[in-house]
């Protein structure tokens, strides 16, 4: 039996989401120290515009995110940080602490948010354990 590495395990946890969820553009998986982890669609070199969210500036300004979020919430008092989300004219990106990592998606604007917010968080807890957090 061959064993399965674990960047395919997270490729496909994060593909289950796009097929679970309608709406959802793109999805990364981030370290902590901004550092692209896995993504779904794969990133394209021909073609940055494909998976805009895997690129390094993105992983990176997504991990700047949950750092400044954390602080911001711990400097407030108001405990650990469940989800940052940010909704912009054309979409909305949701990001999940997943223990030493993050797990980023960008949704279409009229997808149903309620759907997309129990399957990330169910995909970040997920990436967690996969990872080892």
């Amino acid at each position: 039996m061959a064993q399965e590495y674990r960047s395919d395990i997270l490729e496909r946890t994060l593909k289950t989401l796009h097929v679970a969820v309608d709406g959802v553009k793109a999805s990364v998986i981030v370290n902590i120290d901004g550092l692209l982890v896995a993504a779904y669609p794969p990133g394209d070199e021909e073609n940055p515009h494909e998976n805009p969210t895997s690129s390094p500036q993105v992983a990176a300004m997504s991990a700047t995110l949950i750092g400044l979020a954390e602080r911001t919430l711990g400097r407030l008092a108001q405990g650990d940080l469940e989800r940052l989300l940010m909704e912009g004219e054309d979409g909305v990106m949701v990001i999940y602490p997943a223990g030493r990592a993050s797990v980023a998606v960008l949704v279409e604007k009229d997808a149903r948010l309620s759907h997309v917010l129990f399957a990330t968080k169910k995909a970040a807890r997920e990436v967690a354990e996969i990872l080892g957090y």
